[in-house]
């Protein structure tokens, strides 16, 4: 377990943020595991999984000015990224958005440092990419330039409704979209080579591998 994208994948198993069962998604698909990044909702656990986020942007080479969380889990993210960030040598500012635009104190929608430069938008996943597209926006309109995308887990799944599957995942598409690279802490492939590590998690990787077939991009 080296590997540092194993490392989260087992990390998250631990903190009961990954889960194996029957689980009803956003998109009404019957998935064998979920992923909850609510859960991270202690110290330790933030901590530790702002570590992996930190490390992922540092490794991936990207050049970048700042952080920009999406309310709402988001804001959590970046915020604890930024001080892992810190921690490595690496002094970054941050911002986050509000759901609603405030009419008093400094006002606006945004909050934090003023968004400039090259800016990292921090998520836990990537669904429908309401989100990002909003984010791309908000930071386009503020003359910032939003130059990556750094989430937690890569379903690698393909979007649409069965019959009419689309040929990009929503990742995929998001990166296509606005031309901009989605780093990911782990994907389904680091899942799947977690799954077949322990023998005890064979009716797990199954249901894996068949949901993969069924929704997974070539």
């Amino acid at each position: 377990m080296n590997n540092l994208r194993q490392q989260f994948i087992a990390f998250s198993v631990s903190a009961g943020v990954l889960k194996f069962g029957q689980f009803t998604t956003k998109a009404g698909r019957q998935s064998p595991y979920f992923f909850n990044a609510g859960l991270f909702h202690d110290g330790a656990t933030l901590a530790k999984v702002a570590d992996f986020y930190a490390q992922t942007l540092l490794d991936s080479g990207v050049d970048f000015d700042m952080l920009f969380g999406p309310a709402y889990k988001g804001i959590t993210l970046a915020s604890a990224t930024a001080m892992a960030l810190a921690a490595k040598g690496r002094n970054t500012s941050f911002a986050y958005n509000r759901k609603e635009a405030k009419d008093h104190g400094e006002g606006g929608t945004l909050v934090g440092a003023k968004l400039q430069g090259k800016v990292v938008i921090v998520d836990d996943v990537i669904s429908a990419g309401t989100s990002v597209r909003e984010s791309v926006e908000m930071i386009r309109n503020a003359g910032a330039e939003p130059c990556a995308v750094l989430i937690a887990l890569d379903r690698m799944e393909r979007g649409g409704k069965d019959g009419q599957l689309s040929a990009l995942s929503a990742v995929q598409e998001v990166s296509q979209n606005y031309g901009i690279p989605v780093i990911s802490i782990g994907n389904l492939a680091d899942l799947f080579g977690y799954l077949s590590t322990d023998p005890a998690l064979a009716q797990s990787k199954d249901a894996v591998a068949a949901y993969r077939d069924r929704y997974g991009i070539a």
